[in-house]
């Protein structure tokens, strides 16, 4: 692929149709409170590390995501019921005040789980890179990614400033509704890659 090609199938309004769509999948500005929860947790984020580790499990999804399932005899569907069903326990912890994910290991950094994996390289943000890649040119694919982890970066470094500004009530109450937000989430997720795993089903 070389550089006057992808000049060539350069598209404003492609990348800025992929940024919006990644923005609301990703939706890092609806992760802050459950960040904010880790780090009072004494499982801090490094900003830095999960920026980068996101962006090549992205990547690396987006140039090799359905051979990789192929190889495990995994479809999309199944990856996407499983990925729904960690964002929907995640969810319970936030609603309920209850601990489902137990730091036992001796990684106390919550920077590869659960911010990496699921909040941004998970099932929802795996699957609509796929269907992007049906329906725009991968460069301009690749744009739209990238300027929304440029962004993801920025509002991780932030959430120790924010954390100062938000007072412990309000990152309570914001902790509850984005819990449902994610509740929401999850059940989307489940039941729409749960009627195309059933209706693929051999008959």
């Amino acid at each position: 692929m070389t550089f006057s090609y992808i000049l060539s199938r350069l598209d404003i309004q492609q990348i800025a149709s992929t940024f919006i769509v990644l923005f609301a999948v990703l939706d890092v500005l609806g992760s802050t409170p459950i960040i904010i929860d880790l780090k009072t947790k004494g499982r801090p984020v490094n900003a830095t590390q999960a920026t980068l580790l996101s962006t090549a499990l992205l990547l690396g999804f987006f140039f090799a995501g359905d051979v990789m399932l192929r190889l495990f005899n995994v479809d999309i569907e199944s990856f996407a019921v499983a990925g729904s069903l960690v964002i929907f326990l995640m969810s319970l912890e936030m609603i309920l005040d209850i601990e489902i994910f137990k730091n036992t290991g001796p990684i106390k950094e919550a920077t590869l789980v659960p911010v990496v994996f699921p909040l941004l390289a998970g099932a929802g943000s795996f699957t609509t890179l796929l269907s992007l890649r049906a329906e725009y040119a991968s460069p301009n694919i690749l744009i739209g990614l990238l300027l929304n982890m440029v962004f993801v970066y920025f509002v991780l470094r932030a959430t120790e400033k924010m954390e100062r500004i938000i007072s412990p009530s309000a990152i309570y109450l914001l902790r509850k509704f984005f819990g449902i937000i994610l509740l929401s989430i999850s059940v989307r997720l489940f039941t729409a890659n749960l009627q195309s795993l059933l209706t693929n089903l051999p008959s």
